[in-house]
């Protein structure tokens, strides 16, 4: 028996993902209902356009343009238009109004997570955002609340599926990057301007916000460094292939000793790498994202599944809808964010990792002497050397696949910038990094 009075629902957006959240609460209102306790009416739907074509059918009635209001009027304020402004705005107003609010923005959080928190916190009501990184998979939470009493060092994320399923079609179909690209906006999984997902922008967002987690310390996006896959080519992504490894494009985010200092911090980064195919990662197909966790005392975790969707991220939105309104049932100040520590975020040239390396040099003695000697000056110890000569007799350069230690980044980019200043070098065809390992 239902006896807490109905929670009034406002949803904030009503594209892919808000128009599933409104389809499935109508649907299934009764059963989430029960499973609250509380009955839960949708008051509102706030939109631009009321004629603009959807992708469900919704009541005419529930869609209305004034946000504000709607927003005055809710218990629970589910924000899914995406952006900046007046996402940040309208999130302020139903924090400050006293409303539990539940986001999927990720832009959002990375760049006013901590502004929003603290509102929150001032007037005692809760921010969710399951959705906001991976879509239907559940990494939040295991973040913010299994994973809290352990000591996590390492996550490895493939968190971009636009991202995934083109680097998947460069491997399995042999695509170049503009074929690949192009099949993924033919299939709706690209943007008409596909900048943010293959620029690593996307993936940027969640890296900030999945190290701030995992952390416990605030990893602002500005200290996220960041590269897309725009330069990945079909030669790149088959020399992986020959070598035992996949190109994906990673978010890493770990625990570093700061070699100047000696002293703990953290770095958060986003670029393509190399991942050896036995790695749990490289069988992640299609549009599929997954999040590789190394914590000291779980040990490895995996958390995999579908990455995006209306109905995969409206999962997620309502896994959250289900925790705000038993807070709002029960009673009590629900789960707050972790206390923030002030663990120092690194730069990129902190990061140890390694590097594969493939030049196109002359053909003569001397060569990998004087390249070996370009490593040994910049502190980088070489592991591997492959060496290949095109067909004929008389070719004028050969081609050097070299695979480094781990070493600091900052020692991998001089060793680079030197090889590419060096007069038997004749280009520096790709610099990947390697992870995984």
């Amino acid at each position: 028996m239902i006896e807490y009075r109905d929670l009034r629902i406002a949803i904030l957006g009503a594209g892919s993902v808000g128009a599933q959240v409104a389809r499935l609460l109508l649907e299934n209102r009764q059963e989430l209902s029960d499973r609250v306790g509380a009955g839960l009416e949708l008051v509102g739907i706030a939109v631009r356009d009321l004629d603009a074509e959807r992708t469900a059918d919704l009541p005419r009635e529930l869609l209305t343009t004034d946000a504000r209001a709607l927003i005055l009027g809710a218990d629970i304020v589910i924000e899914l238009i995406g952006g900046l402004e007046p996402a940040r705005e309208y999130l302020a107003l139903a924090l400050n109004s006293g409303a539990d609010v539940i986001t999927a923005n990720k832009a959002l959080l990375a760049t006013h997570g901590p502004e929003l928190f603290e509102i929150a916190e001032q007037v005692g009501a809760q921010l969710y955002y399951e959705a906001a990184v991976g879509g239907a998979i559940p990494i939040i939470r295991p973040l913010r609340d299994s994973l809290a009493g352990d000591r996590v060092h390492r996550i490895l994320g493939i968190v971009n599926g636009t991202t995934n399923y083109i680097l998947d079609r460069m491997d399995a179909e042999g695509d170049s990057l503009e074929e690949a690209l192009a099949a993924a906006t033919d299939l709706g999984y690209a943007e008409a301007d596909p900048t943010a997902d293959i620029g690593g922008y996307d993936a940027a967002h969640k890296a900030a916000i999945l190290a701030s987690l995992a952390f416990h310390t605030t990893v602002p996006l500005d200290a996220v460094h960041r590269e897309g896959i725009e330069r990945i080519t079909h030669a790149q992504v088959e020399g992986a292939k020959a070598a035992g490894y996949v190109v994906k494009l990673l978010a890493v985010c770990e625990r570093l000793t700061d070699p100047e200092s000696g002293a703990e911090g953290v770095a958060a980064r986003v670029h393509p790498a190399l991942i050896p195919v036995t790695h749990p990662l490289a069988a992640v197909r299609g549009v599929n994202n997954a999040v590789f966790v190394e914590a000291e005392a779980a040990g490895p975790l995996m958390f995999y599944g579908a990455g995006a969707g209306g109905v995969q991220t409206a999962s997620a939105v309502l896994g959250d809808l289900v925790s705000a309104a038993r807070r709002h049932v029960i009673g009590g100040p629900g789960i707050t964010e972790p206390t923030q520590s002030e663990v120092p975020v690194l730069p990129i040239t902190s990061v140890v990792t390694r590097y594969q390396i493939t030049l196109q040099v002359a053909d003569r003695p001397g060569v990998l002497a004087t390249i070996a000697t370009l490593f040994s000056d910049h502190g980088v110890s070489v592991e591997a050397v492959q060496q290949s000569v095109p067909e004929g007799e008389h070719a004028a350069t050969a081609t050097l696949v070299i695979g480094t230690h781990r070493a600091t980044e900052a020692a991998l980019a001089s060793t680079v910038a030197a090889l590419e200043a060096s007069d038997v070098v004749a280009e520096v065809t790709s610099v990947l990094r390697v992870e995984g390992l």
